[in-house]
């Protein structure tokens, strides 16, 4: 099964958020190069919120280009056979911590926001992943900073997207 493959499915048995889950199908229909950065018109992404072993925080990277706190993710790749292992792949790279397991059910979240030129938006499908006992984070070229934030401190310094999704990880668990 193709990548493609892969998202269309996910989101087929993806339950919430009807319309937004119609229209990436919609966007994926219209766009067969749809998972891939080079599709101008929007593409796919796959991102993960990391939460910390006692699940009462969660990891943050204040994002090098956007200067914004944001949870881990980005860009699918070819070696990426599912959007579940974009998703983890960016969530280990971008913090810097082994052992990261996927919350089960499948994505948490869908948003779709809009990004800076050449490209119109991403259609990004969020998922949650669980540290290990023990993790150490390290910062990667694509962060600013990477810090740990209680569940109330979240709306403190990140955006409403932020926000959403970690209401979304947190009903999941």
């Amino acid at each position: 099964m193709s990548l493609y493959d892969d998202a269309v499915l996910v989101l087929k048995e993806y339950e919430d958020q009807a319309d937004l889950r119609q229209a990436y199908l919609d966007h994926l229909a219209a766009h067969p190069d749809g998972m891939w950065k080079a599709c101008g018109d929007g593409h796919l992404t796959a991102s993960a919120l990391v939460i910390d072993p006692e699940r009462d925080r969660v990891l943050l990277t204040l994002h090098r280009k956007l200067r914004m706190w944001l949870q881990m993710g980005g860009h699918c790749e070819p070696g990426d056979a599912t959007l579940r292992d974009a998703a983890l792949r960016e969530a280990t790279e971008e913090s810097g911590i082994a052992g990261l397991s996927l919350v089960p059910g499948g994505p948490v979240r869908l948003d779709r926001h809009p990004i800076p030129p050449p490209c119109h938006c991403h259609f990004d499908v969020q998922y949650a992943v669980l540290a290990p006992p023990g993790a150490v984070q390290e910062i990667s070229d694509e962060s600013l900073d990477l810090r740990w934030f209680g569940y109330d401190e979240v709306a403190g310094v990140a955006d409403e997207s932020v926000v959403r999704l970690l209401e979304a990880a947190r009903a999941r668990l």
